[in-house]
C-alpha cells in the first residue's frame, strides 16, 4: 500500500489513494498505522475514493479505529493532493464526505502547487437532539455539563460531526488531558463528541485547544474552528469572519449570513510518501 503522509496545521494523516472503496480491515489498519511509535504515527488514516455524487470521496478513519463523519483539515489534504498530483486539474472541486454531504473546494495555487484551500464546510446544525445531545432545544447555548464535580457551560454545534464548545480563561494553558476525555464520553452525547475550549481576544480572533473524538489532544480542527466561530457568533462573542488560532496555526474562518454557510480557508502541507 502506497501513502502520502500530510497534515493540515499539524493534524496529520495517512493518506491512501487508489483504492475502489474502503478496505474491511481499515479500522485495524488505522488502529496500526495511526500508532506513533509501532506504525507510521498520524490522527486518522485518509482514503480517497471515486464518487458519484462528487469529483472525490473521502472518508477518514481515527487512531482508534472509529470512522469520523468529516474533518476539515483532511478535506484541505485531500484537495491537496488530488490537484498537487494530477488527478485532476481543476481549481474548484466537490469532495463528498460521510456526514456532512458534498462540499465544495476552492484552491489556492502558486507555481503548480496548492498553497491554501478555502472550503464550503456547509450549515452549522444547531438542534439538540440533532447535533446529537440529549437535550431537546435549538439552539443549545450556555448548557451546564458536570464532570468530576466541576461545573462547564457548553454550546452544542454540528458541522456534520458533533462539537461542545467551552468558554474558558486561559485556552492555550488549559488542562485538555484532564477534561477533553471525560467530556467526550459525557452521557448528554449520545455519539460522544468533540470538545473545544475557547478564549475570545477580540471580535475577530480566538485561542482554541481540542479534544477531539476518536484522536484525543490534536494540533487542530477544522470542523472544530468552524464550531467556534458559530458558537462564538450565537454567544455574541465574535463577528461572523474570525480568525482561530489553534496549537498548529490559524484558520480563517466565515460564517455567512446570507447563506447560513460556513467557509473555512487554511494551508495543507505533504510530509513524505513511503510503502506499508
Amino acid at each position: 500500500m502506497n501513502f502520502t503522509k500530510m497534515h493540515g496545521l499539524g493534524n496529520d494523516f495517512i493518506v491512501v489513494a487508489g483504492e475502489t472503496q474502503l478496505p474491511d480491515n481499515a479500522a485495524q489498519l488505522a488502529e496500526q498505522l495511526c500508532n506513533r511509535f509501532f506504525g507510521i504515527g498520524a490522527d486518522g488514516l485518509v482514503y480517497i475514493l471515486p464518487s458519484e455524487q462528487a469529483d472525490f470521496r473521502m472518508r477518514i478513519i481515527n487512531s482508534d479505529g472509529s470512522e469520523a463523519e468529516q474533518c476539515g483539515n483532511a478535506i484541505r489534504c485531500v484537495a491537496k493532493y488530488v490537484y498537487d498530483n494530477g488527478l485532476t486539474n481543476k481549481e474548484s472541486l466537490t469532495i463528498e464526505t460521510l456526514g456532512a454531504g458534498v462540499q465544495a473546494v476552492q484552491l489556492t495555487v502558486e507555481n503548480g502547487k496548492v498553497e491554501k484551500v478555502r472550503v464550503n464546510m456547509g450549515q452549522p446544525i444547531l438542534e439538540g437532539l440533532k447535533v446529537p445531545t440529549t437535550i431537546d432545544a435549538n439552539p443549545v447555548i450556555g448548557q451546564s455539563i458536570e464532570v468530576d464535580g466541576r461545573e462547564f457551560k457548553f454550546t452544542a454545534v454540528s458541522m456534520g460531526n458533533p462539537h461542545c464548545v467551552i468558554y474558558v480563561d486561559d485556552a492555550v494553558n488549559f488542562d485538555l488531558a484532564t477534561w477533553g476525555p471525560k467530556l467526550e464520553v459525557h452521557p448528554l452525547f449520545p455519539r460522544k463528541i468533540n470538545v473545544e475550549f475557547v478564549t475570545v481576544r477580540s471580535k475577530d480572533f480566538t485561542d482554541m485547544r481540542v479534544w477531539e473524538r476518536g484522536a484525543g489532544p490534536t494540533l487542530a480542527c477544522g470542523t472544530g474552528a468552524c464550531a467556534t466561530v458559530v458558537a462564538s457568533v450565537l454567544n455574541g462573542l465574535t463577528d461572523r469572519t474570525a480568525t482561530v488560532s489553534l496549537k498548529g496555526g490559524d484558520l480563517l474562518i466565515e460564517w455567512d449570513e446570507a447563506t447560513n454557510f460556513v467557509f473555512m480557508t487554511g494551508p495543507a502541507a505533504e510530509v513524505f510518501r513511503g510503502t506499508v
